[in-house]
């Protein structure tokens, strides 16, 4: 397939090294010039547990220089920065284009509808862990998967395609009916994981050094399972337990995108991730002092950033 993908930090650099790397045409589209310069000039090092290597064979444009439009985007943005991303990247929505959101949080769906018609949108979550380095190296340890399908719910073939082609760069992709349940269910995980570690400046694992740490956020995964629920969304509370565990035990070093924001100076998702939570807890009339007591202290931290 040709594809581009919008916002090339550590997952869609990933992302597109593994497609790249699997025969797929990519043009990474990012506004990191650093980033973009030495992928141009160096290739871009992926290293993941089948061993680090360069791949080469990569296009790589700032938004407002792309000029052709792929079959599939895949848009990795922050959910903040969708709006301006897709408006200065207009030439990468042709009247074809199927665009697929692995983006944190909630509300992708519906931004990324002001640009493309419904039925052309793909929502999905990923459970694939990526860390950036340095410009031009990401590394990802650990197993993950795509779960994704047609924001109208209806199985298209573009959504057979972009599951195809994923699936053939090994990233375990599968078109799931029920993918609203998936997504609910990651927000959970980075409502608890990267809310904390974004506070704490602690790593994933680090959370777990004290048992008040897993507990907080277990407590917060209940939280937002009580949400989903009173909001129609079948939410499988178990296992999204069994994956914070799992993340707390084998992904003792890794620093979620919320603090790697923080430690950078940079607005976090926040607003995505917690806040949406909280806003669907208050029309559902369901408590949830946790969650919405992280969305403050992070509103705190993004406003010491940006004063």
């Amino acid at each position: 397939m040709d594809i581009a993908i919008l916002g090339a930090g550590a997952m869609g650099s990933l992302f597109g090294g593994l497609l790249a790397e699997a025969g797929h045409r990519v043009t990474l589209v990012d506004i990191d010039d650093a980033h973009l310069g030495a992928i141009r000039s160096e290739g871009l090092r992926v290293t993941t547990d089948a061993g680090s290597r360069v791949i080469g064979d990569l296009c790589v444009c700032r938004p407002d220089e792309a000029e052709t439009a792929p079959e599939l985007l895949i848009v990795f943005t922050k959910t903040q920065h969708t709006d301006a991303a897709l408006a200065s990247a207009q030439a990468l929505l042709g009247s074809r284009t199927a665009v697929l959101s692995l983006q944190n949080g909630l509300g992708n769906v519906e931004r990324i509808a002001r640009y493309v018609p419904r039925e052309r949108v793909m929502v999905g979550m990923t459970t694939w862990p990526a860390d950036k380095s340095a410009p031009a190296q990401v590394s990802s340890h650990g197993a993950g998967e795509i779960r994704l399908m047609s924001a109208d719910g209806d199985m298209h073939e573009h959504v057979r395609r972009a599951a195809e082609a994923l699936n053939s760069a090994g990233l375990n992709c599968i078109a799931d009916p029920h993918v609203w349940s998936a997504i609910w269910q990651k927000v959970a995980f980075n409502a608890a994981l990267n809310s904390l570690c974004a506070l704490t400046q602690c790593t994933v694992g680090e959370l777990s050094n004290v048992p008040d740490g897993e507990a907080l956020t277990l407590k917060i995964v209940a939280e937002v399972a009580a949400v989903a629920r009173a909001s129609g969304i079948a939410f499988d509370e178990a296992h999204v337990v069994d994956t914070v565990r799992h993340a707390l035990a084998h992904h003792r070093a890794h620093r979620p995108s919320m603090l790697q924001d923080v430690l950078a100076g940079r607005q976090t998702e926040i607003e995505a991730i917690n806040g949406a939570v909280v806003a669907a807890a208050r029309a559902a009339g369901v408590a949830v002092p946790c969650t919405e007591c992280l969305l403050q202290l992070v509103r705190l931290v993004d406003a010491r950033g940006s004063h």
